[in-house]
């Protein structure tokens, strides 16, 4: 079982939670977070005043999918939360040693 995080724009949400779900993904989490990469925020002006925004807003999405879904699940997150514009996210892919699920005790893909 691995856990794919993708970090996207937050007008990009919806699509990549569609594909994802269209993919055959039986739930996820989703996150408002904020951060920067290589744009290093941006200036805005406000009032005549100009000032810097270091973290932009973004989404976290998380999902637990088994190892064979992992390669789709990636590529339809990129298709969906792609503009082709810096700032577009990044996924991460980790390994997942162990699922719970609470209410029913199972364990692993069964959870899953």
């Amino acid at each position: 079982m691995k856990k794919v995080e993708a970090i996207v724009k937050p007008f990009k949400v919806d699509e990549v939670r569609e594909a994802l779900m269209e993919l055959g993904a039986s739930g996820l989490t989703v996150t408002e977070v904020k951060g920067f990469g290589r744009q290093k925020g941006h200036t805005e002006l406000y009032r005549g005043a100009e000032y810097t925004v270091d973290f932009l807003p973004k989404i976290k999405i998380e999902v637990i999918l088994t190892d064979n879904m992992v390669d789709k699940a990636i590529d339809v997150i990129i298709k969906a939360a792609r503009t082709g514009k810096i700032g577009d996210g990044k996924i991460f892919v980790t390994d997942v040693g162990r699922v719970v699920r609470i209410r029913t005790g199972e364990m692993d893909d069964e959870a899953v």
